[in-house]
């Protein structure tokens, strides 16, 4: 873990750069079709030291370091260690999550259906699975689909927000099949593991 800021620039520069976009409408009022090509700030992206991608959902958490301060009225705020334990699956159990990604997905054959409006979506889904056999210890499994609301392909890293709060409780992490139907999977923030290497790695940009 980079103990300095010098040891942060080495790292920095071995990671391609990204793109962040804070509009609701990342497509209106500009050229072409598709994203655009920068966004409103850049930044330098950095994963779990221990994502593995041929097991990524146990892990499946990074950083963006961004180039510049971005100016906000209110930020996201880190959960305490462990603090979904105490959540129980029901319909009130729900979240706030948000992305960019495909409004509808189709099997390949009809894949030219997809629907990406490239805007800033909100879906409020609710807690169907924590701590369980399937989710483990590092997941939670939503009702994320497109027939109530939820998060598609495109999605993946955004925030899910706990309830209505400012709270950032998991990032969305895989869906259960190409259609985007039934649930959805996301990767818990309150974790130790990923508590103490976003505190011990970033705690200077908190």
């Amino acid at each position: 873990m980079p103990a300095d800021g010098q040891t942060l620039t080495v790292l920095r520069r071995q990671r391609p750069p990204v793109e962040i976009w804070f509009d609701a409408d990342v497509e209106s009022g500009r050229p072409g079709n598709g994203y655009p090509n920068s966004g409103d700030v850049g930044g330098t992206p950095y994963t779990h030291p221990d994502y593995d991608p041929a097991a990524f959902y146990i892990r499946d958490v990074g950083v963006v370091v961004l180039d510049e301060p971005v100016q906000m009225d209110t930020y996201g705020q880190l959960p305490t260690q462990d603090q979904l334990d105490s959540l129980k699956p029901r319909r009130s159990t729900t979240f706030t999550s948000v992305g960019y990604g495909l409004q509808q997905s189709f099997p390949d054959a009809a894949s030219w259906k997809n629907v990406a409006e490239r805007v800033r979506m909100v879906a409020n889904p609710q807690l169907l699975q924590i701590n369980t056999g399937f989710t483990g210890d590092q997941s939670l499994l939503l009702s994320n689909n497109t027939n109530t609301g939820g998060t598609c392909f495109g999605d993946s890293g955004g925030p899910n927000f706990l309830g209505h709060t400012n709270v950032v409780a998991g990032v969305t992490s895989f869906g259960m099949n190409s259609t985007c139907a039934g649930t959805g999977g996301v990767m818990r923030v309150d974790r130790g593991y990923v508590l103490d290497w976003i505190y011990d790695t970033f705690g200077d940009h908190l």
